[in-house]
């Protein structure tokens, strides 16, 4: 027998299901042959911040990466990989794909963030003491240091916080430019057109504020 919340999910899916069909027939059918979105979300694992939902798209408009603290680090293969197969493997400019937007999106009140807030803060009060070696402690490790360049002592708690989002998408978004399928694509007139922007989505309104935007220089 299934769970409660297991069940839960199974019939609202054949819920909705259903309604889209009764809507549009052939979206199934459709989607099922294929894929060629226009936008790539590289975002956080929060269960508050899904980009279909916040975006109002529906299946197939977005292509998806999603980790704690939305990072990207240049040495990840996993996120390495979703980038170069939006920027490289989709179809391309002959085909009518002509452009490519990659979304880095943060938001406020992110617990990884807060997280090496406080390693930051434990750190500068104990210098000899050394940071646990665990799985989000290495992952988070270039965020962590980030904090620690900054200067919020004149900060309360939630401007800090907002602060380290900030900082964060805007490292996050140099990293992904400076990644080889951006940096490739950037450099061939001929490949399809790549733009990167930084997000930070709003917990407390539902709304998204654009803090960067990168392309390729003319």
């Amino acid at each position: 027998m299934f769970h409660e919340s297991i069940q839960t999910l199974l019939n609202a899916n054949e819920e909705w299901a259903q309604s889209v069909i009764k809507d549009t027939p052939n979206f199934f059918a459709q989607l099922a042959t294929g894929q060629s979105p226009k936008i790539l979300w590289i975002g956080c694992s929060d269960s508050r911040v899904p980009e279909s939902v916040i975006t109002a798209s529906k299946p197939g408009d977005i292509f998806v990466h999603r980790n704690i603290a939305n990072q990207f680090h240049l040495h990840d293969d996993s996120v390495l990989s979703v980038l170069t197969y939006a920027v490289k493997d989709f179809d391309s400019p002959s085909n009518g794909y002509t452009s490519l937007t990659v979304i880095l999106v943060g938001h406020t009140n992110c617990g990884g963030a807060a997280a090496c807030l406080q390693a930051a803060k434990d750190a500068a009060a104990n210098p000899d003491a050394s940071q646990p070696d665990t799985p989000l402690t290495r992952w988070l490790s270039p965020l962590i240091a980030r904090v620690q360049s900054l200067d919020l002592s004149a900060c309360s708690a939630s401007e800090a916080l907002n602060k380290v989002v900030e900082a964060n998408i805007i490292m996050q978004v140099d990293n992904i430019c400076k990644a080889e399928p951006i940096t490739t694509a950037w450099a061939d007139p001929n490949a399809k057109k790549v733009i990167v922007h930084g997000w930070m989505y709003d917990l407390s309104d539902g709304r998204i504020n654009q803090l960067v935007c990168q392309e390729a220089q003319v």
